[in-house]
């Protein structure tokens, strides 16, 4: 009996069914309509960023076009749609050839962005770039949500180390691109061994206090650690007596003890103690982490004590209170007619409660004041002022079907650090506020 016998999901190689049904639907009428080879251009953008966030962080961007590559109607796809007669044969047909022939550009991965901005524009015919919807929605609401919760997170840490361990809150998959969205935001480590292998994050982990609690003494269970680890290990010292705990790692240890791991208590407090402990027991070399339920508020109010790392799971995985960055994918621009030559004509939805969108194919810019920090997103859809040439945010990242912006993740980590630098200095607060910039359109 198989995974399929028993109800279980089975591995699909191909990207094709994370789609919702009506994308193939419109397909199917599309087709039948004679309109599905206008050419089209489709955009992505938000309307508002989440409640009190003042910067979005674009993150998801190599994802997407994995998804891209991959998106084909196999024979076990193609079989599946057939059995559900959820489209008709001659769609069936003209998917089982499906392959993206279009351009996509977009803002870099590990770009900021704000209201308005067009951050990814995928543009091909309509039958080929609707079916990309909900996969390119579903990375990039998912992985910017993180991407932006982990920048506000680093912010908050001061340069202090970040290590992401969120993956026991969430799904088995998310948690992989959490890690990596995470890793683009300013994290430097991951406990989660899938995303270290996929995408060549740094990996962390000592003990948890199942570990302790196995040992008929603290001192055993250290002992056993540091016998396998090495002096340089993390040893969570909040099982039973923290000064208890400390006195004895440092005793076992020496001065070379890595690190000491506190996950619950006052941490501010603690934190001061087991500082003044270790100093005082010549272990002044040793590591503080704090874990426990960590967000950027918390890290922010631990900026005084003496910590020198942070691992946080829960709520940054969740996207610390807004795991969504409500992207949309919208038609902005078709062709008159299927003719190659047909001119694009603007469309827009015009509807009530501040649904509505700007028709046209559009461009980005980042303006800067005098000093090189940003003062407005600019965005426009005819002739880019010259004043504003040089400082365009789309790059090229597909090319008639062939990905030719794939970049390495430390990349858009060092991006992101970057933009967020030349942002005004406001926009690392963590007061509820406005976007820092503006997004004005041209």
């Amino acid at each position: 009996m198989n995974a399929a016998d028993l109800g279980l999901p089975v591995d699909v190689p191909s990207t094709a069914l994370f789609t919702d049904q009506y994308e193939l639907t419109m397909l199917q009428a599309a087709l039948r309509a004679g309109t599905a080879d206008r050419h089209s251009v489709f955009e992505v953008f938000t309307r508002r960023l989440p409640e009190g966030r003042r910067y979005g962080v674009l993150a998801g961007v190599g994802r997407v076009l994995d998804a891209v590559e991959n998106f084909r109607f196999d024979p076990a796809v193609l079989g599946f749609l057939r059995e559900r007669e959820i489209v008709d044969e001659p769609t069936l047909e003209w998917l089982a050839g499906y392959r993206f022939s279009g351009d996509i550009w977009g803002y870099p991965e590990g770009e900021v962005y704000f209201p308005g901005s067009p951050v990814l524009r995928v543009e091909g015919s309509f039958a080929e770039c609707v079916l990309l919807e909900t996969v390119v929605l579903s990375i990039l609401n998912h992985d910017s949500a993180i991407a932006a919760a982990a920048s506000r997170m680093s912010a908050a840490a001061g340069g202090r180390r970040l290590i992401e361990m969120g993956a026991r809150r969430t799904h088995e998959l998310a948690a992989v691109a959490a890690s990596r969205a995470a890793y683009v935001g300013g994290f430097e480590a991951t406990s989660d061994l899938a995303a270290g292998f996929r995408y060549n994050i740094p990996t962390v982990g000592t003990s948890a206090h199942a570990f302790t609690l196995l040992h008929d003494t603290e001192r055993d269970a250290f002992r056993a650690q540091v016998d396998s680890l090495g002096r340089g290990t993390t040893l969570l010292v909040d099982t039973y007596d923290v000064a208890e705990a400390v006195r004895t790692a440092v005793e076992l240890a020496g001065p070379e003890l890595g690190a000491v791991r506190i996950d619950s208590g006052d941490l501010l407090l603690v934190a001061h103690r087991v500082r003044a402990q270790l100093d005082d027991l010549g272990a002044r070399d040793t590591k503080i982490v704090v874990t426990s339920d960590l967000d950027e508020y918390a890290i922010a109010s631990l900026a005084a004590a003496p910590v020198d790392a942070y691992g946080v799971g829960t709520q940054l995985v969740t996207g610390s209170g807004h795991p969504t960055c409500s992207m949309v994918y919208k038609l902005v621009a078709r062709a008159a007619s299927a003719d190659p030559k047909a001119p694009l004509v603007p469309v827009a939805k015009k509807s009530l409660g501040g649904k509505a969108s700007i028709g046209g194919r559009k461009w980005a810019a980042r303006r800067k004041d005098a000093h090189g920090v940003a003062e407005a997103e600019v965005v426009g859809t005819g002739p880019v002022p010259d004043a504003l040439a040089a400082d365009q945010l789309l790059v090229e990242l597909v090319k008639g079907g062939e990905v030719v912006g794939r970049e390495p993740l430390e990349t858009a980590r060092t991006r992101h650090i970057a933009a967020r630098a030349g942002l005004p200095m406001s926009a690392v607060q963590l007061s509820r506020g406005e976007p820092v910039l503006p997004t004005e359109y041209a």
